[in-house]
């Protein structure tokens, strides 16, 4: 049997992100991202739904991820769909679901100041999986 466990999500980005290393000395980087919705209720209200999602980045994808993404920012998340559940301290069973990303774009500028001070992240070239590059909005799919 053949299946599919795509995501890919806009947003922007809700906690600066925090990187940590497995025991095997791989980088693992997570943050969280608000993704949103508009839409008219039968009464002609206008309302607003968030979504947030915990994305998680692997090895090169998360050095690359951590250096370049500060909260605020706006990113195209591409990955699988990961559901955890577990029973928190006092008891209650907990639930979230995270994106394990394989590609990262950044659609939105630097803020002055960020990192080197520089327009954006680099477009990186050359690697073996290009799933893992981290680029701007021009390398949407659409």
């Amino acid at each position: 049997m053949v299946g599919l466990n795509k995501m890919m999500a806009i947003g922007n980005v809700g906690t600066d992100p925090e990187m940590r290393y497995t025991p095997n000395g791989n980088p693992v980087t997570s943050f969280r991202l608000a993704t949103g919705r508009s839409y008219t209720a039968s009464d002609g209200e206008r309302k607003q739904e968030t979504e947030w999602f915990t994305v998680v980045a692997w090895n090169q994808l998360a050095e690359q991820v951590n250096q370049y993404l500060v909260k605020g920012r706006r990113v195209y998340v591409e990955g699988r769909l990961k559901s955890n559940t577990w029973t928190s301290q006092d008891g209650q069973s907990r639930f979230r679901n995270e994106i394990i990303a394989s590609r990262v774009l950044f659609l939105d500028r630097m803020p002055a100041g960020g990192p080197n001070d520089e327009s954006g992240p680099p477009t990186m070239e050359g690697q073996e999986d290009p799933a893992m590059a981290v680029g701007d909005a021009e390398d949407l799919p659409w």
